[in-house]
């Protein structure tokens, strides 16, 4: 499931291909961007903020520099290889080519493709980002505590106070810091949920597996997220897999019912 360290480590996979060099040919499968090309011009810089990846393309001397932005959303994902490299996903679910003289990156299934000309006006709105150059606890937790009667689950999931946890790491950091997902954040030691989601993202930002257990094996690089029905690896009472969320916007919680009582 992308989350702030599967878009930090796209953006790291992108840069390697795409930074400094002069693009050859673009194209934009999405409505409203069709016409859209960027061929000749070169690509300054690839960053990303929280969930969010921003391509950001040098101006020319009739044309103002300018973003592509995307974001994954639960099914995108960037590839990248050398030029004439057979596609590993079938041509309509492209929604972005980008290429070089030597490497070609082709977005599928993005959730969100837009052209910003000011990307940190359009993202000011997030909240301190867990894997940036400028990340701020103090201002995070400070973000989270503002809203007391949230439940800790629903608050860790609003990018707009801390960017970059996803539903995975929501489950995974409740269970290791012993809290119930419902629990209202004015009942929770904030301060030390936001370190843990720190030095979790940050210790998986350059895996291609995502491991909060310490152990690299497919069956066991997870607490609880899901696991429902299965034993809890330290008490071995059965996972639970619940729902959080006003209706329509409501995503999947796991949790342990015995130690995060």
């Amino acid at each position: 499931m992308p989350e702030g360290d599967t878009v930090y480590r796209t953006a790291a996979d992108l840069r390697r291909i795409l930074e400094g060099k002069v693009l050859q040919h673009s194209q934009f499968r999405t409505p409203g961007l069709a016409t859209s090309d960027l061929a000749g011009r070169t690509v300054t810089s690839v960053r990303s903020r929280g969930k969010h990846l921003l391509i950001n393309i040098a101006g020319t001397a009739t044309q103002s520099a300018i973003s592509i932005h995307t974001h994954l959303k639960m099914e995108g994902e960037w590839h990248v290889h050398p030029v004439g490299t057979r596609w590993r996903k079938p041509a309509h679910k492209a929604r972005i080519v980008l290429r070089t003289s030597t490497h070609e990156a082709v977005g599928f299934d993005l959730g969100v493709v837009d052209l910003l000309a000011d990307p940190d006006a359009a993202l000011a709105y997030l909240g301190p980002d867990l894997l940036g150059d400028d990340w701020d606890p103090a201002k995070a937790t400070t973000r989270i505590t503002a809203h007391p009667g949230t439940t800790i689950g629903e608050a860790l999931l609003d990018q707009r106070l801390m960017a970059g946890v996803g539903n995975e790491y929501r489950s995974e950091i409740c269970f290791l810091r012993g809290v119930h997902p419902e629990t209202p954040v004015a009942d929770v030691d904030v301060a030390t949920v936001v370190d843990l989601a720190r030095r979790l993202l940050w210790a998986n930002k350059d895996r291609k597996v995502r491991v909060t257990t310490g152990n690299t094996a497919p069956h066991a690089r997870l607490w609880v997220y899901g696991r429902h029905r299965q034993p809890c690896r330290r008490c071995h009472t059965l996972i639970v897999r619940a729902t959080l969320g006003p209706p329509g916007q409501d995503r999947s919680i796991y949790f342990c019912p015995a130690c995060q009582s």
